[in-house]
């Protein structure tokens, strides 16, 4: 056993699983760049401030999950847990509202949170987050759910469908808050756990969110927020939902999702897709038009979209997607004798300077031992050399998947290969 280990909840993602890494990654970029997103880059790490005002301190990430420390000057400064609270802040700090509205960002890169590691959810994680800020528009919340079912629907995902709920503005959730759900859990208070008790103290609507089992018939009764939402949310909602009819986006209407964060208002939503058990979601996001103002600046609408990495990796693999293969080296240089390695090592150089991924074996190996080395690199050509080859200006190449070999002019190989393999290559 090895002597050290990755810290509990996070993983070492190995070359083996490289291949959807970087498919999920570049479908991603390419998705988002395609609604016109622009990529930032925020600090790993913020004034504890700025999520504690932003992501709501009521919120189990807050109150348990956050890795806050001090640094020499006193300061007290968290690993982001989540991405929209500093790309706000990024947009307040640098003036983008004077930009054209809205300003599209999308980030990829780590984020931290202290929970109990389980399948596809990790202590570290890496989260892809796009954010739309400054445009009231229901079609601004149908965009970034059009950017999480083409990300989906490109890594081929089946059965997709979105998980939906409005949970108002800051003029109709205080008094459903108050007035009707509060007064019901009350009633029921005997009947929720006592995780959910802690909750109907400190933020009620979480209580809606529980995934504790003694609470459940309690909030599957519990009233509906959107029949207590203000004309303008409704509008809004119906709005939507208009548009997911319109372009035949699947939706199921869920009154218990509410998300984890504060910071959501009116639209919240979740991405399942089917065969991955009761944690089907592999993304959500919402509305947060507050939160901007929240974090100093002026009142702008915002609506974003996050989803893990691992999630997404684990889905994948769920329902049996495996990704495209990665580019790998396409000639191997196989050689004997000395000068014959000095050439393969100036011609595999000549070779990745036209563009073509190439391999030398190492050491003094027979030729048996190398060509077995060549089979297992993955390329679609040997180029063999040995003095007797040297001596008459050429080189034998064969094609591994044929077996066809043929003798090539030394001076013509890189022109060769090029024409093969990048000009006109075979399909």
């Amino acid at each position: 056993m090895a002597r050290y280990q990755a810290p509990r909840g996070t993983q070492d993602v190995l070359p083996d699983d490289q291949p959807y890494w970087q498919w999920v990654l570049g479908t991603a970029r390419d998705v988002a760049a395609k609604y016109g997103f622009w990529p930032i880059e925020v600090p790993v790490f913020e004034e504890t401030e700025v999520f504690v005002r932003g992501v709501g301190t009521g919120t189990d990430i807050v109150e348990k999950e956050m890795y806050t420390f001090e640094d020499r000057g006193g300061r007290s400064l968290t690993l982001r847990p989540e991405f929209t609270a500093g790309i706000v802040r990024a947009y307040i700090e640098h003036g983008m509202r004077v930009r054209p509205q809205p300003v599209k960002l999308y980030a990829i890169g780590p984020v931290f949170r202290y929970e109990a590691p389980q399948a596809g959810r990790y202590r570290q994680h890496t989260q892809f987050s796009c954010e739309s800020i400054g445009e009231a528009d229901p079609l601004a919340d149908f965009e970034i759910m059009s950017v999480a079912w083409d990300l989906y629907t490109a890594l081929g995902f089946r059965e997709l469908q979105f998980q939906l709920n409005s949970i108002g503005c800051p003029r109709c959730r205080p008094p459903y808050i108050r007035d009707v759900l509060v007064p019901y859990l009350h009633s029921r208070r005997d009947e929720l756990s006592k995780l959910d008790l802690e909750r109907l103290q400190k933020n009620p609507l979480r209580v809606l969110d529980t995934k504790e089992p003694e609470s459940q018939p309690v909030v599957n009764e519990a009233p509906s927020i959107v029949e207590h939402l203000c004309s303008e949310c409704s509008e809004h909602f119906a709005q939507l939902r208009f548009y997911l009819d319109m372009l035949e986006r699947p939706y199921e209407l869920n009154p218990r999702l509410v998300r984890g964060l504060d910071y959501y208002t009116r639209t919240v939503f979740e991405v399942t897709a089917q065969g991955l058990g009761a944690q089907n979601a592999v993304g959500g996001g919402g509305r947060y038009d507050g939160l901007v103002e929240v974090l100093g600046g002026a009142p702008t609408p915002g609506v974003g979209f996050a989803a893990g990495i691992e999630r997404i990796v684990l889905a994948l693999k769920a329902q049996g997607i495996a990704p495209p293969s990665m580019p790998a080296p396409r000639v191997f240089f196989v050689h004997r004798g000395r000068l014959a390695k000095d050439a393969a090592v100036a011609l595999a150089d000549q070779v990745r300077r036209r563009g073509v991924g190439a391999l030398v074996a190492f050491g003094e190996r027979s030729i048996k031992a190398q060509m077995r080395q060549a089979s297992k690199s993955g390329a679609e050509y040997v180029v063999i050399i040995g003095d007797e080859e040297l001596a008459r200006g050429e080189v034998q190449v064969k094609h591994l998947e044929t077996g066809h070999q043929e003798a090539v002019v030394q001076a013509n190989l890189v022109a060769w290969l090029h024409e093969r393999l990048v000009a006109h290559p075979s399909p």
